[in-house]
């Protein structure tokens, strides 16, 4: 929407200007090419002058798949693990053990 509207350049200077990015839901669905080079310049401008946390239920070793362009994917992941620390959780879902939920889903 802000390439249409013609703010992507004032978005994408107040996004890569923040102390903290937190990306959600990594992965949920694979990135068009235009997407993963707009990723790659984003983590490009912020590499070794802000944080980034990383969500997602999607393992690592799958995240390559997610990046539809295998160029920039290498080089997008180069520059995620490069420094990074990895948190993996194990357990059940908050959301399951908040409401209850009843399920066949083995989380790990």
């Amino acid at each position: 929407m802000a390439r249409g509207d013609g703010t992507y350049f004032k978005l994408f200077n107040s996004i890569k200007r923040v102390d903290l990015l937190i990306i959600d839901d990594w992965g949920l669905k694979p990135l068009a090419s235009h997407e993963c080079g707009e990723l790659l310049e984003l983590f490009e401008e912020r590499f070794n002058t802000g944080s980034i946390i990383i969500a997602s239920q999607l393992p690592l070793e799958h995240w390559m798949n997610a990046l539809t362009e295998p160029t920039l994917a290498d080089a997008i992941l180069d520059r995620i693990v490069h420094n990074a620390h990895k948190i993996l959780l194990k357990g059940e879902s908050m959301r399951k053990v908040k409401f209850n939920i009843q399920s066949d889903i083995s989380i790990s």
